[in-house]
């Protein structure tokens, strides 16, 4: 059976060196961008920061790049002496217990309106005697192409099938659900899969509940590079660079009114510059915006509705 120590140490190691991997996956695609429109490659900025209470974290953050216009990997660990609300709103027992978190959290705005946005988090946690994982990656296109989508599904369901511990439809479900803007009554974007609290039972739980965070987290840049390959390049004017910018407006009404990462990182006084990061750098809001009937635009609205894209 794992110990507390072993566990921590084995959990931050892969948050750690995942986040290694995928800075140099979405490096190279930005290279690859670069390249191809003669300009300069940005790079990422690392941030190291500790939280006074207890733990901290590394910020890995590109701006201003050719495809990405922000891209964010940031890797945290943090520990307290009793659990935020956030926590213990699901778990009522464990309200005044000691917690230990970690996680490697993403998020990439691209600069091309034709390439979604994206976000994924894998993460553990110990409260009390309690231990468990969550996460998941969702896609959030600005321009919906059933092709993308449909890779996007079924690279996640290819992963999920994979393990015992959970199903995708399930997991589907659950994501449709959580990113879900109740005020605008649509999803934030195509979805993806959801988890939380994530405990397989047995002597070898928690090894196989690490498998699944491990596959998921090498799974990413399956699921994610080849749709960015395929649109970075497209052609855009200043039509779509607007619709882009208003569909991000969404993107920050989720994360600022429902998103519990958020909540969780405000609760828990984490970096704010870390935990903001995964505000685009610029949206728009305009008043009663509707899309002309049988545009592109329009076409988005089919895609932010639950729909069986994995095959």
């Amino acid at each position: 059976m794992t110990t507390v120590s072993s566990s921590r140490e084995q959990v931050v190691a892969l948050m750690r060196a995942g986040q290694s991997v995928l800075i140099n996956g979405f490096a190279e695609v930005e290279a690859e961008g670069a390249a191809l429109a003669g300009l300069p490659a940005a790079s990422f900025a690392t941030s190291t920061w500790e939280r006074p209470g207890g733990g901290g974290g590394t910020a890995r953050v590109l701006t201003e790049g050719v495809v990405f216009e922000r891209a964010g990997v940031n890797v945290s660990a943090v520990y307290g002496d009793a659990v935020p609300p956030s926590l213990y709103h699901d778990r009522p027992h464990l309200k005044g217990a000691p917690y230990f978190a970690t996680g490697v959290s993403m998020v990439l705005h691209p600069r091309n309106p034709y390439v979604p946005a994206f976000h994924a988090n894998y993460r553990y946690f110990e409260a009390g005697n309690d231990c468990w994982f969550g996460g998941g990656m969702d896609m959030t296109p600005a321009y919906g192409f059933d092709e993308d989508a449909v890779h996007f599904h079924s690279a996640i369901k290819t992963y999920v099938d994979r393990h015992d511990v959970a199903d995708y439809q399930t997991l589907k479900e659950t994501c449709d659900r959580y990113f879900f803007i109740k005020h605008r009554n649509e999803m934030r974007g195509i979805g993806g899969i959801f988890f939380d609290m994530l405990d397989p039972q047995g002597d070898d739980g928690f090894d196989r509940g690490l498998a699944f965070a491990q596959d998921g987290i090498e799974t990413i840049l399956a699921a994610y590079l080849p749709v960015v390959r395929r649109r970075m390049a497209s052609p855009y004017g200043e039509r779509e660079r607007e619709w882009q910018l208003y569909r991000r407006g969404r993107y920050v009404e989720f994360n600022l009114v429902y998103d519990k990462g958020t909540v969780f990182g405000l609760q828990t006084n984490g970096n704010i510059e870390a935990i903001l990061m995964s505000m685009p750098p610029l949206a728009r809001w305009e008043f009663q915006v509707t899309p002309e009937p049988g545009s592109p635009e329009a076409d988005v609205a089919r895609f932010l509705q639950p729909h069986a894209w994995a095959v």
